[in-house]
């Protein structure tokens, strides 16, 4: 039987390692999207933080420059949800549980930790910084090749699952949130609609396959259909939540998080994007998946990890479930 402090640990795991890759891509399409649009298009970096979670004064600037943006989210020791610290704690909590994994996976776990954090720096300079985002994507997407190509499927790969699934489909609804406006074509950035749309599918590595399932031409509501609604795009929340679905019941005592699951795919699947969807709209409708996600979150501590209390939609770094002394750490945020 898997202890508590395994799964809590297999499960921040996998929301780490996604957290990181994550990010790393979001920094790595915003530095396009930002060589591709005028000025006069008025887009600056403060979307990032916003995707993060914090708001444009955290880093204690009027206007924070692309470098403070860029070094915050992705090395600054201040920021425990930077790609450095989130995979940092990744490997913190498969450290936990290394009696469960292959070894394999733990080495690519290390080097991946080692190569991420001696290079950090590179990530501030637009000349080095595709390389870098480069060595942490590939770096996560072969830890995660690993782990699904070698564990078992049983409880213990279970929780790792229910990690990155949650941590994905969060991730998708704060980038919809932060660029509702843009999206519909209700913000002052209208008139570069394809281009941020673009940017949007490929923070989210959707580009390409809502063109094949879309095709030509460029349809807010389509793309956000895509992102929300389409359940064969393994990033899309309906995707992540159905797979979260499918992982559960393997596990005991699961019945008040398949309740939680089957509500929040009950409020997606209901969704209506229709053309002419505003963006407080689109707002209010992301607003409540983002609450049904933190429920299922919610419904996973208290059922297998600890009792806790409700976590607040807008904080963006939970606990991690075991630094390297063991035992868990404080509330990052």
């Amino acid at each position: 039987m898997l202890l508590s402090r395994h799964a809590e640990a297999l499960y921040w795991a996998g929301r780490y390692l996604e957290r990181a890759e994550a990010t790393a891509r979001m920094v790595a399409v915003h530095t396009e999207l930002m060589l591709d649009l005028p000025r006069a298009a008025g887009v600056g970096w403060h979307p990032l933080l916003a995707v993060a979670g914090h708001g444009e004064d955290v880093l204690g600037l009027d206007v924070p420059t692309e470098e403070d943006v860029v070094g915050f989210l992705t090395a600054d020791p201040a920021n425990p949800g930077s790609v450095v610290a989130s995979i940092a704690r990744a490997r913190a909590n498969l450290r936990v549980v290394r009696v469960l994994l292959p070894d394999p996976c733990w080495e690519i776990a290390n080097d991946l930790h080692a190569r991420v954090g001696a290079a950090a720096a590179l990530a501030a300079d637009r000349r080095t910084r595709a390389g870098w985002i480069d060595q942490v994507a590939g770096g996560c997407q072969r830890l995660t090749g690993s782990l699904a190509g070698t564990m078992c499927d049983d409880d213990a790969y279970a929780f790792l699952l229910l990690g990155r699934y949650l941590e994905r489909a969060d991730m998708t609804t704060r980038v919809l949130d932060v660029q509702a406006g843009v999206l519909v074509g209700g913000g002052g950035n209208a008139a570069y609609g394809d281009v941020t749309w673009m940017s949007v599918l490929k923070s989210l590595s959707a580009h390409q396959m809502f063109r094949r399932s879309v095709g030509a031409g460029m349809s807010g509501p389509a793309a956000l259909r895509f992102l929300l609604q389409d359940p064969r795009f393994p990033r899309s929340v309906e995707y992540c939540l159905s797979s979260a679905a499918r992982a559960l019941p393997q596990l005991p005592q699961a019945a008040t998080p398949l309740a939680a699951c089957a509500t929040v795919r009950r409020l997606l699947l209901a969704l209506e994007i229709d053309e002419d969807i505003s963006p407080s709209a689109l707002h209010a409708l992301v607003d409540e998946l983002q609450l049904g996600i933190g429920v299922l979150h919610d419904a996973l501590a208290a059922t297998w990890f600890r009792v806790v209390e409700p976590t607040p939609v807008v904080d963006r770094e939970p606990e991690a479930a075991a630094v390297p002394a063991g035992g868990p750490a404080a509330r990052a945020s």
